[in-house]
Formats: structure tokens, C-alpha cells, sequence
């Protein structure tokens, strides 16, 4: 049996752990904060939007069918939800990406006593401000397209009745692909080369992303999503994709 998936969960729960560390703390503060204050914003928009959204649908139904709005507006309010979520789950990624560069670096320095290049800390960090940004972009880009074969899915009588599972393969994929970048950028590899790297391990780089995927779904659990997974990514990147492994990489 492959327990590959298992073991791709395993280093999102070393990454919980590897987070807590004291020497670790302060590099999560920031993306914790940026994960907080935009899904705080994102409850914000989404509260004040509720009520254009009953308003709106009411207006569609004729008074004879107003009953049909109690049973119409639970599902526009999730699909409401689930749009703004994305939205600014996307936005905070984009916001903390160089911190989360940085939280790599610290990962990789406490679990094999060195960093990676010339780990120049905070003036590297704004020296590289442009190109990470350039890079999360990319990967947006990437995640974006990507999503298109599978959407299309959802509209095609029969085949959408695997969709569903598709696209939380996909979209295990893509948190996989988001998160590995940090620990495999900063040792220089292309964006095409980090996707090769994973696709050698696939199971394992599936159960990874499936487990970052439910982890940010558990509501307020979720704001420590983003630091354990760039956390369990380095670990995960050190000890099985990394052209020399490290044994001592892990938690």
C-alpha cells in the first residue's frame, strides 16, 4: 500500500510543530497577522454584502415564490463566501510571500545548521521584494489556468460527477506547488523546476497539499495554515527532493 500520502500529511504536522519553536516564532508573527487581517476583512466584506445579496434575490422572485428565497439565499451566501475567501486567500499568499521566504530560510538553517545562500536576512528581503512578488504572480497565474479544464468539468452531464474529486486534486496540487516554492527558491530553482521536483513524488506531494487543503478550511485554525505549510514544505523539501538529502531535516 503507498503511504506516501500519509507521509506528505506528516510534514504539515511537522510544520505546525516546527513553528512553535522558539527560534522560529518570529518569523510566523507577520504572516499569521497578514492571514488574520485580510479573512478578517474578508468577514467584514462578506457581512456587509449579506444583505444586498437577500436583497437582490428577493427582487428575482415573484411574491408568490418569496418562499423559495429562504430555501435559495443559504446557497448564494456560501457560493458568496467561498468567492471572497478565495479572493483574499489569494491576496494574503501574494502579501506575505517575502516574509514566507524568509520563514524558509529560518526552517532550513534550524533543522540542518546552515541557510540557504547568503540568508541576508532583512536587506535581502527587500532587495528581493520585486521578483518574489513577480513569482507569486507567476504561480498565480499557473494556478489559474490550470483551474479552467477542471471548472469546465462542473458543465459536462456525467463527467461532473468526478469533478469534485478532481478538483481537490487540483487544488492539493496547486497549495503543493505554492508552498514548496519557498524552501526550492531559495536555492534558485525556476518555477518549472520546483513543478518537476514534486512531479518525482507525486503521492507524496499530494497528501502534502490535501492536508494544507483541509487545514485551511478549519476556521481559525486556518491563520497558522500559511506558516506550517511553508514550515512542513522546507522540511519536506530537504528531506525528499533535495538533490542531497538531509537525514537531520526533520522535526
Amino acid at each position: 500500500m503507498n503511504l506516501a500520502p500519509l507521509d506528505g500529511a506528516r510534514y504539515l504536522l511537522s510544520g505546525m510543530r516546527l513553528i512553535m519553536r522558539p527560534g522560529l516564532r518570529r518569523f510566523v508573527i507577520v504572516p499569521v497577522l497578514v492571514n488574520a487581517t485580510i479573512f478578517a476583512a474578508a468577514i467584514a466584506y462578506g457581512w456587509t454584502r449579506f444583505a444586498d445579496l437577500i436583497a437582490w434575490l428577493q427582487s428575482l422572485v415573484p411574491g408568490w415564490l418569496e418562499w423559495l428565497t429562504w430555501l435559495l439565499w443559504p446557497l448564494f451566501a456560501i457560493g458568496l463566501l467561498v468567492v471572497v475567501f478565495f479572493t483574499f486567500g489569494l491576496l494574503a499568499n501574494l502579501i506575505a510571500a517575502p516574509f514566507n521566504g524568509l520563514l524558509a530560510e529560518a526552517v532550513e538553517r534550524h533543522l540542518t545548521g546552515q541557510a540557504p545562500g547568503d540568508g541576508g536576512g532583512l536587506r535581502e528581503l527587500l532587495g528581493e521584494l520585486g521578483p518574489t512578488l513577480l513569482d507569486e504572480l507567476r504561480k498565480l497565474g499557473y494556478a489559474l489556468l490550470s483551474a479552467i479544464p477542471f471548472l469546465i468539468l462542473f458543465l459536462i452531464p456525467g463527467l461532473n460527477i468526478v469533478a469534485p474529486l478532481l478538483w481537490f486534486l487540483y487544488s492539493a496540487w496547486v497549495l503543493a506547488v505554492q508552498y514548496a516554492d519557498f524552501p526550492m527558491g531559495n536555492h534558485g530553482l525556476r518555477f518549472r523546476e520546483q513543478r518537476a521536483r514534486l512531479r518525482q513524488r507525486p503521492f507524496l506531494s499530494l497528501g502534502f497539499g490535501a492536508a494544507t487543503l483541509a487545514l485551511t478550511s478549519v476556521p481559525i485554525v486556518n491563520f497558522l495554515a500559511m506558516p506550517s505549510a511553508v514550515a512542513g514544505a522546507t522540511a519536506l523539501w530537504l528531506r525528499e527532493l533535495a538533490p542531497e538529502r538531509s537525514a537531520s531535516a526533520v522535526d
